[in-house]
Order: C-alpha cells, then sequence, then structure tokens
C-alpha cells in the first residue's frame, strides 16, 4: 500500500480524471474530490456533472462544489478534512494562499507543458499551435504566482505531424497520471527535488482559447494556419465563411504549390484557386492551405470529396465572406 497520508483532489475536465483514477487504482487514500459546480450541457440546458465529479462518485469519493475556493465556509470544510496533500489539475479556479499553506505537503499541479515553457490556462494547444517538436507535463509546488512554482518532476513526450489539441489533450493527461503516482512516494518520503523556475517563461502566456481564436485570416502563412487548424481541433474549431455561411475545417494541409497546375494569375489571400476531391486549395500569404475534411453550416462534417459533390465552389471564389 503506497502512504496513508490524506490527499484531497481538486480537478474539473476530462483531463483530470486519469490523476483521480490513478491515486485511487494505486491506493493512494483520496478523502474527498473538489471540483465545479454542475453546469448547463447539451440542448436541454440541464445541469450536468464534471468528468471528474462523475469519476469520483463512480470511486463512492465524497465530493465538494464550492462556487468559489476563497468562500471561508468551504475554507473550514477542507481544513477539517486535514489533508496532508492537496493535488490539482485543470481545477478552473485560482486557489487562495490560505489553501496552498493548509496542508504539510502542499498543493500539487499537473501543468500540462514542460515548465517554464507555456504558463498559463491552456499549454497544450499553444503548443501545437506554435509548431513545438515536444511537449509534456510538469508536477509542481503551487505558490501564489501563476504556474510559476517549484518543478519536481517532468515527462516529455514528441508532437506527432498530425497532432492536435484534442489528441495531445488526452495523451498528456494520462502522462501527468503516471507522472503523478510516480512521484509521490519521493514528495512523502523528502527525498524528492524542488526545482525554481526562472522568473521570465521562453514562451509568451498561454492565454484562454476563445471561439474567436479560429477566425482563419489567409493574411498568414499556410504552415501556420495549418497548425491553428490542429491546435484548435476539437475545440472551437478554426472557421471561415463561405458565401455568407460559416465553414468550419477539420482537417487541412500546407503546401507551397498546387500539385496539378501553377497559378497563372496574381490571386489575392483567400482565393480558391483549385477545388477537387484531392482538398480546396486556398491562397495564403505564402502557400496554399488545402482544406481537406470541412462542415458547412447546418450540414455533416464532410471530406472534401464529399463535400464537393453536394456544393460546388467556383475557382476565384474568396472565402471570409
Amino acid at each position: 500500500m503506497p502512504d496513508e497520508k490524506s490527499i484531497v483532489f481538486m480537478g474539473t475536465p476530462d483531463f483530470a480524471v486519469p490523476a483521480l483514477s490513478a491515486l485511487v487504482e494505486k491506493g493512494f487514500r483520496v478523502t474527498a474530490v473538489v471540483t465545479n459546480p454542475d453546469k448547463p450541457r447539451g440542448r436541454s440546458g440541464k445541469p450536468a456533472p464534471s468528468p471528474v465529479k462523475e469519476a469520483a462518485l463512480s470511486f463512492d469519493l465524497p465530493v465538494l462544489q464550492p462556487e468559489k475556493v476563497r468562500d471561508p465556509e468551504f475554507i473550514e470544510k477542507l481544513r477539517s478534512l486535514a489533508p496532508d496533500l492537496i493535488v490539482v489539475a485543470a481545477f478552473g479556479q485560482i486557489i487562495p494562499r490560505v489553501i496552498l499553506e493548509l496542508p504539510e505537503y502542499g498543493c500539487l499541479n499537473i501543468h500540462g507543458s514542460l515548465l517554464p515553457k507555456y504558463r498559463g490556462a491552456a499549454p497544450i494547444q499553444h503548443a501545437v499551435i506554435d509548431g513545438e517538436k515536444y511537449s509534456g507535463v510538469t508536477l509542481m509546488k503551487m505558490g501564489t504566482g501563476l504556474d510559476t512554482g517549484d518543478m519536481i518532476a517532468k515527462a516529455r513526450i514528441p508532437l506527432d505531424s498530425d497532432e492536435t489539441g484534442g489528441s495531445l489533450f488526452e495523451k498528456l493527461s494520462h502522462l501527468g497520471a503516471k507522472l503523478l503516482v510516480d512521484t509521490l512516494p519521493a514528495v512523502f518520503d523528502g527525498t524528492a527535488v524542488y526545482e525554481k523556475q526562472p522568473e521570465e517563461s521562453p514562451t509568451p502566456y498561454a492565454s484562454m482559447i476563445t471561439k474567436e481564436m479560429g477566425l482563419l485570416s489567409f493574411e498568414k502563412g499556410a504552415a501556420e494556419l495549418e497548425r491553428l487548424v490542429r491546435g484548435l481541433s476539437p475545440w472551437p474549431g478554426a472557421y471561415t465563411f463561405l458565401n455568407g455561411k460559416t465553414l468550419k475545417i477539420w482537417k487541412s494541409r500546407a503546401e507551397e504549390a498546387l500539385h496539378e497546375a501553377a497559378v497563372k494569375e496574381e490571386t489575392s489571400p483567400g482565393s480558391v484557386v483549385l477545388a477537387d476531391d484531392s482538398g480546396i486549395y486556398v491562397t495564403c500569404k505564402e502557400g496554399f492551405l488545402v482544406l481537406t475534411e470541412v462542415q458547412l453550416e447546418g450540414k455533416k462534417r464532410l471530406d472534401t470529396a464529399a463535400f464537393l459533390r453536394g456544393c460546388k465552389i467556383k475557382d476565384k471564389t474568396v472565402l471570409g465572406f
């Protein structure tokens, strides 16, 4: 049996579920799970539990759902549990100093990047968007700064050429779970090494992802846009407009030149120069973004060949309007 010290787990989305599951399956003593309140989901709009709450209930673990973790009532409840350690994974609220200092071993966070790179709310998507060759997870002791606490352990993986925000999210969630349970014994027996981070991150702050980020500007290079398509898949997704309707781009590739014909005249960014079964070729500032899987507003997601059978796109059609 692992150390009998008590752990309170704090997390909300799918990313946190493997870590909670690993703690339970490895025999660590999880005394409570803290997650955000149920939120409306789907067409019904009925409140639904977070993925972490669903997992906690399946393990018969007590669940706490404070509107704000700063509320004195919640803090007192947490204090009454007397946790030796708090583990945090994508919880979704800023944790105040009073909670950070409550457990003997502090609060440990599973962060979805190789710190000090990509501090912030959306490190996974930004790593794909920026074209990183590697990503990973960092187990860190939380401080009052934003993802600036001491690093304890890291695990690194290469990004595939077709990596999406969704696929990397899934990989790192499991990588983080393994890193957590492999590192906790050293944390508890005092042999873990805590490494301070530099004040400045080598990458920009990984800001929260918004739907507006998905609007493609063909004034950019094709390679940059292809990474954006992958980084924002499956949510919120990259998109443009075709004859006034939203055209979601699920898959694409970047090419320097047309595979069958050269551009015979100057075309403005966003112009369709070729549309066939191999893709919809769109002029960019540099190269062509080839759309290979799309979804027109109100329609099904289709590969280009199927899409063009029901929606003809003429040469020189300009996307974005």
